[in-house]
Formats: structure tokens, C-alpha cells, sequence
């Protein structure tokens, strides 16, 4: 069954290790996550964007999707399906109501106290549902589903201690340097702050942007309380890749069947998957 990631993520954070938050696409994009994790042992987060909401049509299709896919596979390591970057107190309800385990409220772009009393609000209605909350404070640069910010801001330490506090909210993104999408260059996060910010809150934080990350600056994230990190777009640019040179070589030849095409490109998604569980030593944890 599907967990909240308080738990999964409690754990990570006492034992100094990461679960990979990784999104999804489609029903197959699904399956390739939950199977990559129960070969694994390791617990996961199916991450939900804006843009597939509308692409999976729905909250309920895709919570349906993905209870069933579990059965179907037989899934015995704790998976949550998480709203990732809900806009508004609404979306992270319809969420709820429609099964999600877990939601995000990005009050980011919002004044400090209506962000706070918005994920006060949330946290109140999810945590009587058993669903977890992740909030989030000062700026993530890049473009993720059409929301583009051009420039990082850090995340105010006070402002951190006082959402954490007066919401009870179970793990934070605290911009730190991080970036949606491709990095252009050396990633820089602020680790001094990230430790400040760790020993001030005392619970999970969230590394958002992990694609362009070098693994020793993940692995330092990680030993100052990362206990979640989000992989996106470099499994969605691995699928590309595979796919385009499928086409390449076997432009003399038809190719008539998408669910082939699909399955071959995600292959390779599944060892960047492994890569990443191994990376942040979630594996064989459950």
C-alpha cells in the first residue's frame, strides 16, 4: 500500500541516508520506478508535477494507475505518490481526497506569512488523513512545468524555524543553491547554511534539482539531514537519448510498436534510477 513519507523519511534522516523522489510520465514510467525499487530494496517517492496531472489526466486516474501497478507487481517496499510543487491550498486537497499518500505546497513565491498559514492549513487537513507535507521557502532557480525562476534565493533560517514550529510540517525544501533542469556549469549549494538551517529545524530537509548535482556535494547534503532528494530531468533526458538513437539506427527499418519504443528508452531510465538508490544508500533498506 501506499505510505506517507514521514516515516520513510524520519528513517533516512536518523540513519544518514536520502530517498530519491523520482517522477513520473506515464503507466509505464510507473512501473519502471516501483520495479527498479522493490529489485532494490528501497523505498521510493513517485513524484506528480503540474504538467502530468493534466498529461495522466487527473489525480484519480493517476492514484489508480499507480494502487493498481503496485498490486499488479506485488510491491512490499514503502512507496509514497507525492504532489510535487502543489500551487495552492485546492490542488493539495484534490490530491488528498483522491488518494496521494503525500503533498507539496510550494508557497515560495508567496509573502512569508500567507505561505505560512496556507501550509498550516494543509498540514492540519493532511496529517488527520495520514497524508505527509512538504513545504517550501526562498527560491529554486530554473523552469519546471512552465514556472520559470531566473534566479536562486536563499531560504532565511528564522523564516525556516518558524514555518517548521508553527506548522508541524514533516520534511522542507530550503532553497540552497539548487537549480530545476539542466545546470549550466558546476552546481554551487550553500552547505554552510544547509547545516545551519539542519541543526535549527531538526527534521528532514529537501533537495530539489538533484539532476547536475556531482555526487560528492549530494553525499555532503545528505551527512547535513538531506533525507529526500528530486531526480527529474535527467531520466527524462536519458529516455530522450535512447529513443532518438533507436530511431537512428533503425531508420531503414519500421518501427511500428510504441509500447517497444517506450520500454526501450526506459532501460537505461531504470539503471539511472539504481545509480541514484545506490548513490544516496537507500538501498536495501526495507
Amino acid at each position: 500500500m501506499l505510505v506517507s513519507m514521514k516515516d520513510m523519511l524520519n528513517n533516512a534522516y536518523h540513519e544518514h541516508y536520502a530517498v530519491g523522489q523520482f517522477n513520473i510520465n506515464n503507466l509505464e514510467w510507473v512501473a519502471t520506478v516501483l520495479k527498479t525499487a522493490k529489485e532494490n530494496r528501497s523505498p521510493a517517492i513517485l513524484g506528480v508535477s503540474g504538467g502530468t496531472i493534466k498529461h495522466m489526466l487527473g489525480f484519480k486516474t493517476i492514484h489508480a494507475i499507480v494502487k493498481n501497478a503496485m498490486d499488479y507487481l506485488d510491491i512490499d517496499v514503502p512507496i509514497a505518490l507525492h504532489l510535487d510543487h502543489g500551487q495552492s491550498y485546492e490542488s493539495c486537497f484534490a490530491a488528498i481526497n483522491a488518494g496521494f499518500s503525500s503533498v507539496m505546497f510550494d508557497g515560495s513565491h508567496l509573502p512569508f506569512e500567507e505561505n505560512l498559514e496556507i501550509t498550516k492549513r494543509i498540514v492540519d487537513y493532511a496529517h488527520k488523513r495520514g497524508v505527509s507535507v512538504e513545504a517550501e521557502l526562498g527560491t529554486i532557480a530554473g523552469s519546471e512545468d512552465g514556472i520559470v525562476n531566473s534566479q536562486v534565493i536563499y531560504a532565511d533560517p528564522n523564516q525556516c524555524l518558524t514555518m517548521v514550529k508553527e506548522t508541524n510540517v514533516d520534511c522542507l525544501a530550503a532553497a540552497l543553491g539548487s537549480t530545476h533542469g539542466l545546470y549550466k556549469g558546476k552546481a554551487k549549494l550553500g552547505f554552510n547554511e544547509m547545516q545551519h538551517i539542519s541543526n535549527l529545524i531538526k527534521i528532514p530537509l529537501v533537495l530539489h534539482g538533484g539532476t547536475g548535482i556531482c555526487d560528492e556535494d549530494m553525499l555532503h547534503a545528505i551527512s547535513f539531514g538531506t533525507a529526500k532528494i528530486n531526480v527529474n530531468t535527467e531520466n527524462m533526458y536519458t529516455w530522450c537519448v535512447a529513443v532518438g538513437k533507436l530511431f537512428a539506427e533503425q531508420k531503414d527499418h519500421d518501427i511500428n510498436d510504441p509500447r517497444k519504443v517506450i520500454n526501450h528508452g526506459l532501460n537505461p531510465v531504470a539503471e539511472k534510477i539504481t545509480e541514484r538508490m545506490k548513490l544516496f544508500g537507500s538501498v536495501n533498506r526495507y
